[in-house]
């Protein structure tokens, strides 16, 4: 539908200019709402950013372990996800900057211009006719006191001449007086006619030309200020809704992250964490002291007799306590991993070596490419300047592959040794079974209560010797461990399996390990004497301020 200010508006001046005033304001206004709006998304954003930086996983730390767990691992894609998902905020918030806030800011200032111009016009054209009009007044008025001056003037003439007493001079000159009066008063007459035209043609002109074009300009530039603010709303919304598919990507990584998650997987991965290797106890021989009877010494009875003086007097326990501490210093200067744990870092550190060797050998490959475009290429280099380079790095190859041989040496024995205890194991139960025996009725051929067997423990210390000092050497704390509490032995343990140390029945020892999960505490006698205990065979105090302070029985 269409219409005219000029013509439907032509007496409101003054309420088109509030009007188009407002406007401006409106703008403002919008342009503020959409920097405001700005401002939230870059926060947004930013607070984003740092969550997910919050919550990755710092560099050398206990948490980069967990995410060999899916779960952990799905989180560290949805915390990227995340990342990328705020960087799509921070182009909404650089769009609605460039594209509407400054856009509009730009507008306004020329809208503030053009509007200005059209009102001066305006207000110049109501100057003028409020000119004319003041015009056609006054000759109106100078016209109408010219008329009653000549009338006053015509009857005063009139007197003169009736009156017989009056001179014939004084009567001559009332009648100039009145003729000029009357000429006076035609002339204002002509010129009120005259301004009473000009002002009827001014006006006409006035509001039928220039009001009428002076508004048609202002609905014009309204027209536009709307339709400026209507592309505006548009590109706000088309802004948000060019970052939707990438949005909607962020989201389906999310989604893929938590179906990523495999619970048999990460339960096997526990396993392989926190798995020692050691067996599980053996059932306790029963002691029957009704019956009192003499036996035959043995290696057995010596074997069973021992473990009785352990549990009678701790004073009979110390010589064997002694040859086990002197076996495990031989073993070791500090204590041992148990097996499960020890080939688990061995590979691991294997793993770090295999991946320092090939970054070694890729260096070595470049520097050889170098060296030749040298040669091919005096001008580009001296060939010369790379060999020293080159030599340091094929000794850190070779010494890397030394390390290498070394570990996987090392992964080599333990691994031997994991299966000739499974196997020794089978054996030992396939024995029980072929001759009717419980295991009770051999449980004094066993090493000690975990479970493990040793025919001869001296042998199996030389056999360790070289090789466990090497590892434990290599991978042993710098310093001891801290005291976390103190446990209790409820029952004897021979403990001469690799990483174990005795414990005699009522012995108080400092708990500087907790249980991990595998059934082993490890526990310190003295400065020099340490290692792992079944959890089980002991009464567990932490200390009131020591992590997870709790007591087990």
């Amino acid at each position: 539908m269409n219409c005219s200010w000029g013509t439907e508006l032509w007496d409101q001046f003054d309420n088109l200019e509030k009007y188009t005033q407002w406007g401006i304001e409106f703008v403002e206004r919008y342009t503020k709402f959409v920097k405001e709006r700005s401002e939230i998304e870059l926060s947004y954003a930013k607070q984003i950013r740092n969550l997910s930086k919050k919550y990755q996983p710092k560099k050398n730390s206990r948490e980069e372990e967990e995410y060999k767990y899916t779960s952990c691992r799905a989180f560290l894609m949805t915390l990227n996800e995340l990342n990328d998902y705020a960087g799509q905020h921070e182009v909404i918030a650089e769009s609605l900057s460039s594209q509407i806030i400054s856009e509009l800011s730009r507008y306004i200032q020329e809208l503030k211009a053009e509007r200005k111009a059209h009102f001066h016009d305006g207000r110049r054209a109501q100057q003028h006719i409020e000119n004319s009009w003041k015009q056609l007044e006054s000759s109106k008025r100078r016209f109408e006191r010219d008329c009653k001056e000549a009338d006053r003037a015509q009857h005063y003439f009139d007197k003169m001449d009736a009156d017989i007493n009056v001179t014939k001079a004084d009567v001559e000159k009332a009648k100039q007086q009145a003729q000029m009066r009357h000429q006076i008063a035609d002339d204002s007459k002509n010129e009120y006619l005259s301004y009473l035209q000009k002002f009827n043609k001014d006006q006409h002109e006035h509001y039928y030309t220039l009001i009428p074009h002076i508004f048609q300009r202002i609905q014009e530039m309204e027209e536009r200020r709307i339709e400026r603010i209507g592309e505006s709303m548009r590109c706000y919304s088309e802004v948000e809704r060019k970052v939707l598919p990438i949005v909607s990507k962020c989201l389906d990584g999310m989604t893929k992250a938590a179906e990523s998650i495999e619970p048999k997987m990460d339960t096997k991965q526990v396993v392989e964490t926190f798995k020692s290797g050691f067996e599980p106890p053996g059932d306790v021989d029963f002691e029957d002291y009704s019956v009192s009877m003499k036996r035959a010494v043995s290696e057995s009875s010596f074997l069973n007799a021992r473990g009785e003086s352990r549990r009678r007097s701790r004073s009979k326990l110390w010589p064997l306590i002694k040859r086990n501490k002197l076996m495990s210093l031989l073993a070791s200067p500090r204590h041992h991993l148990p097996p499960e744990q020890r080939r688990k870092k061995l590979q691991a550190k294997l793993n770090d070596v295999s991946k320092d060797i090939q970054k070694e050998m890729d260096q070595r490959d470049a520097l050889t490419k170098m060296k030749e475009v040298y040669i091919k290429n005096p001008h580009m280099g001296d060939p010369n300047s790379v060999d020293p380079r080159l030599e340091e790095v094929q000794q850190s190859i070779e010494k890397l592959q030394l390390d290498a041989h070394k570990y996987e040496g090392w992964l080599t024995d333990v691994e031997r040794k994991l299966l000739e205890k499974g196997s020794t194991q089978r054996r030992q139960s396939a024995h029980f079974d072929s001759q009717g025996n419980t295991p009770n009725s051999c449980a004094q051929n066993r090493e000690s209560p975990d479970g493990s067997y040793t025919e001869d423990p001296s042998t199996e210390t030389v056999q360790f010797k070289s090789r466990s000092t090497e590892f434990d050497d290599e991978f042993d704390d710098e310093d001891p461990l801290p005291t976390i509490g103190t446990c209790k032995a409820l029952y004897p343990f021979e403990g001469q399996n690799e990483g174990t140390i005795p414990l005699a029945e009522g012995e108080m020892l400092y708990v500087i390990e907790e249980d991990k999960g595998d059934g082993w505490t490890r526990v310190r006698r003295n400065e020099d004497e340490e290692g792992y205990v079944p959890t089980s065979y002991i009464k567990l105090c932490f200390d009131a301020n020591s992590k997870g302070a709790m007591t087990y029985i």
